[in-house]
Parts: C-alpha cells; sequence; structure tokens
C-alpha cells in the first residue's frame, strides 16, 4: 500500500517510522510520503490561507496548493486512489472502516488547519472522515490515527494473520481480560481455566468475558451483533445476573 499525506506540518508523522508501522514501512507493506503542500504556493509570501469570501471568522485553506501538491503524487492507472479529507463533519472513523482502507492500494489524506477549506478542494475528495465529536487543531493527528489503525490490519504487517482478529472492535465486541507470568502477583491470581489447558473451556470462558466486558462498557455494540446462538445463551444469562458479576 502506498500513503500520501498532504499536509503543512509533515513532521508531525514521524512516530509512523517507529513500531509496527516503521517496520512495516522497512519490510515494504507500506510506503508513506509526507507532502508539505506550502511549497506549492503561487504566491510570494508562500500563503495557503486566505479570508473567506462573503466575510466570516477565521480563514480558510485555499484551493490551488493543495490541487498543484495533489497533481504531483504518483498514482495508479489501475485503481484509482481513495483520497481522504479529514473534517470534522465526516463520517466517523471506526474499525470497519479502518478494515474497508486496508483494501486500497493507496490512500491519500487531506489534513485541515485553520478555519475549515474552500470548498472546492472537495471535488478531489472521495471520502470525508472525522475521527470522532470533538475538534482538533489540525488533521495531522487524525490521520496519524487513521494510519496506524489501517496500517496494521494489512497482512503480515503484525507478523500473525490472526493477531488482530481478537483485539476490540474486531469481532464486534469488547476483547476479553488477558493475563501473562506470574501466576499470582501480589495475591492477584490468573484465573484457573487459563491455567488448565483445556481449549474449549478457555474458549467458553473468553466468550463470555467478551460478552459480559461489552454488556456492562458498550451495551450499544450488542444491538447490531449477528450473535451465535452460543453468545445469545451466555448474553440472556448474564443480564439476568448482571454483567458486573
Amino acid at each position: 500500500m502506498r500513503i500520501d499525506i498532504l499536509t503543512i506540518f509533515p513532521e508531525m508523522f514521524s512516530p509512523l517510522n517507529q513500531s509496527m508501522i516503521g517496520k512495516a514501512q522497512e519490510r515494504g507493506l507500506v510506503e508513506i510520503h509526507s507532502h508539505d503542500f506550502r511549497e506549492f504556493a503561487d504566491n510570494k509570501q508562500r500563503h495557503v490561507d486566505d479570508m473567506p469570501y462573503g466575510g466570516g471568522q477565521g480563514m480558510l485553506l485555499m484551493a490551488q496548493p493543495i490541487f498543484d501538491c495533489f497533481a504531483s503524487i504518483p498514482k495508479s492507472d489501475q485503481k484509482p486512489p481513495r483520497v481522504i479529507l479529514l473534517d470534522p463533519a465526516g463520517v466517523q472513523f471506526d474499525q470497519s472502516k479502518a478494515e474497508e482502507l486496508s483494501q486500497e492500494e493507496q490512500l491519500i489524506f487531506i489534513c485541515g488547519h485553520y478555519e475549515g477549506f474552500d470548498e472546492r478542494i472537495k471535488t478531489l475528495v472521495t471520502d470525508e472522515i472525522s475521527l470522532g465529536d470533538y475538534i482538533l487543531t489540525g488533521g495531522e493527528l487524525a490521520a496519524s490515527v487513521m494510519i496506524d489503525a489501517t496500517v496494521r490490519l494489512i497482512p503480515a504487517v503484525l507478523g500473525r494473520e490472526e493477531s488482530h482478529l481478537d483485539d476490540s472492535y474486531s469481532s464486534g465486541l469488547l476483547e476479553y481480560p488477558q493475563y501473562t507470568r506470574p501466576e499470582d502477583f501480589r495475591g492477584m491470581k490468573v484465573p484457573e481455566v487459563l491455567m488448565s489447558g483445556h481449549h474449549e473451556n478457555i474458549r467458553k470462558w473468553r466468550l463470555t468475558e467478551s460478552l459480559k466486558k461489552t454488556l456492562q462498557r458498550r451495551p450499544d455494540l450488542l444491538e447490531n451483533q449477528d450473535l451465535s446462538d452460543e453468545a445469545k445463551s451466555i448474553l440472556i444469562d448474564l443480564k439476568k445476573i448482571g454483567p458486573q458479576n
């Protein structure tokens, strides 16, 4: 996958060169390129923003630098890239969107600053996406989160194909509790079932704990879940006794 980022603060993406995303780049699984669209401004002051027509507060990003920067980016002749505008008014980003984007060959992120964008910039865009219902100073942090969540789903990035399958939200449920050595840490013991070696009992325990946590913390996630008969039965029992027990 190739990822291109249009920004006036390319240095904000240096953390993507670390950890698993950095290793994925070293292994050639993903290419990440940041482009400073200020370099494409055609005015002497290299301004990329201006006052809105009709008046109003704040400054808007101008179309010209972004259009010219976008035109300079190599693109596949076979499949057009997904072009993502980071916009608080966009569709809210979630795990299913990350999974969808991970199937693409090229992603282009356009990061905003100031009060907003010249509306004509949106003619370049295929997706308007928001990280959540709050306002950031710019789109860079939101783009970094989306890139991390997306790239880790590319096959071989995590090293094991199933590594992300049990993550919270991947299955539609919150993840069950997990433990590692020592077995007894300051009187807090690992549940006996996890020490039993009985794979079926462990599977059932994990499913129950996952359903319990989801019911307690995010019951909204259960509303449209296509649960197995086993999970439905467990959920009925949990609702009878209460998820906190």
